[in-house]
């Protein structure tokens, strides 16, 4: 115990006194401890010949949060003592430099600090307005839904996007239900579902029987895609994956859809939806919504893979885009650059996975007000927004931009860049358009028609 004591005492001054480390040979050790960059900026100071006065309190900390780094006082201190001292001019320099840095880093936090701001105003502000368009949706309007619906004063709140308290109730209002829907019919069409997965888990096989034309294949494999797909909606959210909150319910949303409508089936996207409508509605109201929605025609062409119907749409799509985007509609043209590459996606999905969520349910809001023509026109708003960058890109880039919209996109851009856009080409409104297509269809099928036999 002694030897040990004493070798330590031995060891301790040897230790202090080791020589330190550079590239080629031993340096003397420093003699002091790394500096704190106050104190680096007073000794500065005092060799200088000028007196270090700290700030006073109320001058240091105003409104802004600002303390150099130390690394940045770094260049203050003076050079090892292997190494020739600084010249007056270097260290005066050096002074200046450090002087700048810390300029520029506190100009940088004024910055900062402005732009927090700024939001939270923002923020605020938001979030006021929503409080008090939510007292007259559920106070003035929502009472008086038939005849305050289409008014002008209605429908400029409605452009601002809905309060997520009342969207729920006005997406149903608006959507309606002419299927004649009721919750008990989706507990019929739910217990269906639940059977027909249990048959399939237990047997594997297809002794089911068939329904509506529909091979019992063909409704396997429906609800194998059903679960597959559960697992891909707003995977960054959680609450829809295995073990969420809401993987069951849209489980059981989408499965009574496919037993209801064997003649659509389950298509890809429709997750989406169901998913999107889950969030602001009741298990059974969701249904009635995600029902009467797909059952619209630009959805049902759309679903029921209705090539003939889904040209019309691209075609119509097409006029207002070559009205709004002249330029932009040359550059796609060059490239033979059509209008499914990207809008089947965005039609198929309302927007729900292309933009972000928030964003994707105010497009949601004025889609249940204007109809099919807000969802073409949101498309050509998007075009508009990144008009100058899909300008500049070839074949591949736009079909990559488009397809994985930038994830900074905000309300207030896209929506001006929508509100820009005119839906009206030679006093032809997206309807008339849109009708006259069909028309020209109709006519030229009479024209290719075999000619009657004698």
């Amino acid at each position: 115990r002694n030897f040990f004591a004493k070798r330590t005492k031995e060891l301790k001054p040897a230790v202090q006194s080791a020589p330190g480390w550079k590239l080629f040979g031993k340096v003397p050790p420093r003699e002091n401890l790394p500096k704190d960059s106050k104190i680096i900026q007073q000794e500065y100071e005092a060799r200088t010949g000028r007196m270090y006065k700290p700030p006073p309190p109320s001058a240091r900390r105003k409104n802004i949060e600002f303390e150099p780094l130390s690394t940045t006082a770094l260049i203050l201190e003076d050079r090892p003592a292997n190494l020739p001292a600084k010249s007056v001019e270097e260290a005066l320099r050096h002074r200046q430099e450090y002087d700048e840095m810390v300029a520029e880093a506190k100009k940088r936090e004024i910055k900062e600090a402005h732009k927090r701001k700024k939001i939270m105003r923002e923020r605020f502000k938001q979030e006021e307005n929503i409080a008090s368009a939510m007292v007259i949706w559920v106070n003035e309007i929502l009472p008086n839904w038939e005849g305050m619906r289409a008014t002008r004063r209605v429908r400029e709140l409605w452009w601002q996007g809905l309060p997520p308290s009342v969207r729920g109730k006005v997406w149903s209002l608006a959507v309606g239900n002419e299927l004649n829907i009721t919750p008990e019919l989706y507990e019929i069409f739910l217990s269906r579902a639940k059977e027909r997965w249990k048959s399939f888990s237990e047997t594997g096989s297809e002794n089911d029987i068939e329904d509506a034309g529909a091979s019992v294949a063909d409704r396997e494999a429906s609800l194998e895609l059903i679960k597959l797909d559960i697992s891909r909606t707003f995977p960054s959210l959680y609450i829809f994956q295995k073990g969420g909150p809401y993987h069951d319910l849209l489980h059981s949303v989408l499965g009574a859809y496919t037993c209801y409508r064997p003649d659509v089936g389950y298509v890809q996207g429709m997750s989406f939806i169901a998913a999107v409508l889950i969030l602001n509605l009741e298990e059974a109201d969701a249904f009635i919504a995600f029902a009467n929605l797909l059952n619209k025609p630009c959805q049902l062409a759309f679903f029921r893979v209705d090539h003939s119907m889904m040209l019309k749409y691209f075609a119509a799509f097409e006029v207002f885009f070559e009205e709004n985007l002249p330029k932009l509609f040359l550059h796609f043209k060059s490239y033979s650059l059509t209008p499914d590459i990207y809008l089947i996606d965005w039609i198929f999905t309302l927007y729900s996975k292309s933009l972000p969520l928030d964003l994707a349910c105010r497009v949601w809001d004025v889609f249940c007000r204007d109809g099919e023509e807000f969802l073409f026109r949101t498309g050509l708003g998007i075009l508009r927004l990144y008009e100058d960058i899909l300008l500049q890109m070839d074949f591949i880039h736009i079909a990559q931009f488009l397809t994985k919209l930038p994830e900074d996109i905000t309300s207030e851009k896209l929506f001006s860049c929508i509100a820009a856009i005119q839906m009206q080409n030679s006093n032809k409104k997206w309807a008339q358009v849109f009708a006259s297509l069909m028309k020209d269809n109709k006519e030229g099928d009479k024209n290719h028609s075999p000619a009657p036999k004698s």
